[in-house]
């Protein structure tokens, strides 16, 4: 594979050479005898700095599909999340198995929960996909948001309209609202985690104090070069539309970009050359140094969904509880572990699982974690072996009504508090 690299970049690319026009966007017959056809992440007036769109270069437009019709939305589900009552508890579920019957990344989505309204371009879903079968003949695109994968078993090979990425655990996408993609499964199996973001794209946090260097920076973002599918046959394009599943028929791949450029494009990013910024003294900052990506929303300072990680890193804050302490917030946390263990949960956390805090839930170490970071000799060390991420929202998290009647909830996941000990000593005042 080959990509281009940055972050928000104007790119320019071409699988054959001379299929990119020279000096304007739309000639009256544009290069190899191709259609000429934008493609818009905002609107056209949208200020310079956040205006996102690509010129392609295709074999035949988008239009060419024939009616859509609705079709079996199966667990997927987007706001109003109203099915069932939200609960105030904690919540924690197993990792999704691996379907047992052929089930590609589309059938293979079930939605945990979200917020907010597709049709108001505020709020988030949160799926987890478990497929098994690559998509071969059948393509997909979101209308309703831009789509975060974060793989944790299996790589995914996306073929998109702008080209095509290898995407493996420890490693994450985007793929913008709009644009047709299929994936497929060159492993056999594949399972991971999907944010579906309605408002805002994801950009790059601001630094601040940090400086001009840190956390994720732009030039390890990697954007795919031109790959098209000059196909012919009986094609199927599903699409996600406020909410609801649709299908139409399409007699060729709509994979047929040859040439591109513009700012509105997918790409992955390795999660391991995210630089890490943390306390050289004591107590440590809050989690949200930890963002890779955020999406805001209209309150300045407030996020609709930020993407955080809690990769491999030292820890050396002296007289300091260094795992995560206590805490209720304002704000609504999802959490997946990818590999490893979390080091505020010693058990129950594990790869592929997931967990639900929502506004103002109590919530923590778990009581073993506790009491072995309170006796802890405080020596520089390393966690190797772990990385996590949260998905952290504006809007309460409302799960869906699979979420809360699953098999793999675990009920029991209150009882990693329970035998937090009561170390209170009065002291007298005779």
């Amino acid at each position: 594979m080959q990509y281009q690299s940055g972050f928000g970049n104007e790119f320019a690319t071409e699988a054959v050479t001379g299929a990119l026009p020279q000096g304007q966007n739309a000639p009256q017959r544009a290069p190899l005898g191709l259609y000429t056809e934008q493609f818009s992440g905002t609107p056209f007036t949208a200020p310079r700095a956040v205006n996102r769109r690509t010129w392609t270069y295709r074999i035949r437009p988008s239009v060419t599909h024939k009616p859509y019709e609705e079709i079996d939305a199966k667990l997927i589900r987007s706001g109003p999340f109203n099915e069932v009552p939200t609960p105030p508890n904690q919540l924690r579920w197993n990792p999704l198995p691996i379907p047992d019957a052929p089930t590609d990344f589309i059938d293979g989505m079930v939605t945990l929960g979200g917020n907010g309204d597709a049709a108001m371009q505020s709020g988030v879903a949160i799926h987890i996909y478990a497929a098994n079968a690559s998509m071969a003949d059948r393509f997909f695109y979101n209308a309703d948001g831009e789509m975060l994968l974060v793989p944790q078993q299996g790589v995914l090979g996306i073929h998109t309209e702008l080209g095509r990425m290898d995407v493996a655990p420890g490693e994450i996408c985007v793929l913008p609202r709009g644009l047709k993609f299929r994936v497929e499964i060159p492993e056999g199996s594949a399972r991971g985690y999907i944010c579906e973001n309605y408002g805002l794209p994801f950009r790059l946090p601001e630094l601040g104090p940090i400086g001009a260097n840190g956390l994720a920076n732009a030039r390890d973002f990697l954007a795919p070069t031109a790959a098209y599918e000059d196909r012919d046959g009986d094609f199927t394009i599903v699409s996600k539309f406020l909410g609801r599943l649709w299908r139409a028929e399409i007699d060729h791949s709509p994979l047929d970009v040859v040439a591109w450029h513009g700012n509105y494009v997918p790409y992955k990013y390795d999660l391991a050359r995210f630089n890490c910024i943390n306390s050289v003294s004591f107590d440590h900052p809050d989690p949200s140094i930890y963002t890779v990506l955020t999406a805001p929303s209209p309150i300045a300072g407030t996020a609709n969904v930020d993407f955080a990680i809690f990769p491999p890193r030292w820890m050396v804050a002296e007289h300091t509880f260094r795992p995560p302490w206590f805490h209720r917030n304002l704000m609504n946390e999802f959490m997946g572990l990818v590999f490893g263990q979390y080091d505020a949960k010693a058990e129950g956390f594990v790869p592929g699982g997931a967990s639900l805090h929502n506004c103002m839930a109590g919530h923590g170490p778990d009581a073993e974690t506790y009491e072995r970071a309170i006796a802890a000799d405080l020596k520089p060390q390393y966690l190797a072996n772990t990385l996590a991420f949260m998905f952290e929202t504006q809007l309460v998290i409302r799960p869906t009504r699979f979420a809360l009647e699953t098999k793999v909830l675990q009920h029991e996941y209150y009882e990693c508090w329970q035998n937090l000990k009561k170390h209170f000593k009065s002291v007298s005042n005779g």
